[in-house]
This record gives structure tokens, sequence and C-alpha cells, in this order.
């Protein structure tokens, strides 16, 4: 096995646990599963394919991964992120296999090509692959970003390479699920925005300002510095037309319309919408605590961690 620990976070996800946990079965020294209290059989999956359960309250999936980071008893050299539904193919096993041990003292960061998987189609084209996300890091030398949306894992001390091997994010879940979690990630998408155009709470910059995916960090630039910035009546629409037909998701099919246009068009098209519905909601309120407090009403969000007490962890997790 490589000298490699894998933290998983989950919350009712018995029907994918198992299918990731087996396929890094023969890589991984040590697996750590994050449950948020599952209510379902996730734990037993968990324990019974010889991994050790953490459990804790969710909050955000930043402080849940940190949390995980910071309380997992991980004795490995290196680290890897995965999420429940996600797959490493037997390509990407060999890779980390061979050359995780095998790399020098001033690499600090794994980038993997993650490619999407959508109603059992690969979505190829559209700018969906590869996207390009660091996923492995030597002890010590990484953490995730503090955000309520988009966060990304960041690395210091050294330089990053890329493994070619085959990462899928697979989820078998239904189109009612895929809605109903794009809403969810609307939401927390519309409270960064706000943040961002209001200063609230801190923000965590650590995907620009640390050695982090290139990738990661030039759509973080264009997103905060142009795309938000421009009625979302209009970014939305040429989003998806500039994906659809520039990058050629037409190539991706019927079932790719389908990705295209509700990733690409519908998600994106929703962030703006509850932007503005949020920017209605609190027109008129000075005092930034009772911003913060209105949005946490309407979001039902735990913003309290992105007050005095998300400073402090920021913070921390900087240091």
């Amino acid at each position: 096995m490589a000298n490699l620990s894998i933290i998983v976070l989950v919350r009712n996800e018995e029907l994918h646990l198992s299918r990731a946990l087996e396929c890094v079965a023969g890589i991984a020294s040590q697996v750590f599963v994050v449950d948020s209290y599952s209510s379902d059989n996730t734990v037993a999956i968990a324990e019974a394919a010889g991994a050790e359960v953490l459990e804790n309250r969710f909050v955000n999936y930043a402080a849940q991964f940190q949390w995980g980071l910071d309380n997992a008893p991980i004795e490995s050299d290196w680290i890897m992120r995965l999420d429940a539904d996600e797959i490493i193919e037997p390509d990407l096993q060999r890779e980390i296999f061979e050359r995780l041990p095998l790399l020098p003292d001033d690499v600090v960061g794994v980038n993997l090509k993650r490619k999407h998987i959508f109603m059992d189609r690969w979505v190829k084209h559209g700018g969906r692959y590869p996207l390009v996300l660091l996923r492995i890091w030597r002890r010590g030398h990484g953490r995730i970003e503090q955000r309520w949306m988009d966060e990304h894992m960041v690395v210091w001390g050294g330089r990053t390479v890329t493994f070619d091997g085959g990462f899928a994010d697979h989820n078998l879940k239904d189109l009612s699920f895929f809605i109903h979690k794009h809403d969810w990630y609307a939401t927390r998408e519309a409270v960064d925005v706000l943040n961002q155009r209001l200063n609230l709470f801190p923000r965590d910059e650590g995907v620009t300002s640390n050695n982090s995916s290139f990738q990661a960090s030039a759509k973080r630039f264009i997103k905060e510095r142009i795309y938000n910035r421009i009625p979302f009546t209009l970014s939305s629409t040429a989003y998806f037309l500039y994906r659809y037909i520039f990058q050629l998701g037409f190539l991706d099919g019927r079932s790719g319309l389908v990705y295209h246009f509700l990733q690409g068009y519908w998600y994106r098209f929703l962030v703006g919408a509850k932007v503005m519905e949020l920017e209605k909601a609190i027109e008129g309120i000075e005092d930034k605590q009772e911003i913060v407090a209105k949005l946490a009403e309407l979001t039902g969000l735990e913003l309290r961690s992105l007050s005095q007490d998300g400073a402090e962890e920021l913070e921390r997790v900087n240091s």
C-alpha cells in the first residue's frame, strides 16, 4: 500500500460508500470516514470495510473536512480527499501506488484530472474535462479553504505535480437529487457572493494566495472579478452558450444537453436570482451582524461560523 491516508465525508451515503472504499482498498494505509450522524447503513458499511469512523455535526463542507484533518489520527506522509460518490480508477490506483513514494521532497501536492459522469455518460466537453483538482498533499502542507461554496485544497512549502490516471465523479442518484443538491449549492454560493460584495465576514483567499491547481485559481479569479459583476440574466446566458457552443458541449449528446443546461445555465441563473432575493431582503439594514443574522434566518445556514468564531478559525488554519 502507498503511505496514504484518505478522508471521506459522508451522510447517508450507503449507495456510494462501499464502491468508494473498494477502489482505494489497495492503496490506502488508513481510511477515515467522517460521518455527520447518518440514519442509514453508512457507518456499518464503513466499519465493515475497515475504515475508522469519526462523528461530527455538519455545518458546511469546509469546516467538516478541516475538522477531520485536525482530529483523525493520521500517521501517513500523504493525505487524500475523496468524496463518497467519486471513483479512483485502476490506472490511477497504479499511478498512486508507483509514483507517490518516488516523488521528490519539494513536491507537496498532487493534482488529479476529474471526469464527470452524468446519466451514466462521461461529459467530455463544455470545459468539463479535465477538471484539475488538488486532492493529495503531504501531511502538514495542506488545508481546505474556509468557504461556504467552491472550497479547494491549498498547499504550501513546495510545488505540485499532476497525475494522469482516471478519477471520476459518478453519482448514482436521480435527477431530482441533482436539482435539490444544486439548489442547496446555489444558496451557499449566493451567500459567498454577498460576502464578496458586502464584506460581512472573513473571506479565505487560499486558492489564489497558496499553491493550488492553476485551473482552480484562474476560474476563481474570472468568476469573482468578472462574472459576478455582470447582471446574472446576461452572464448565465453567455456562460451557457460559451460552454455549449464554443467549448463543444453539444458533442455530449442529449444527456449532455441536460447537464450543460442545468449546471451551466439553470444553476448559474439560480445563484443570481437568489442573490437578488437576499439583497432585497437585507435592503436598508446597515449593521453587518444584523445582516448576517437575517441571512442565517433566510437560508438556514449556520452563519455564526463566519462571524468572530469564523475569523478565529480562519486565522488558525492559515497559521
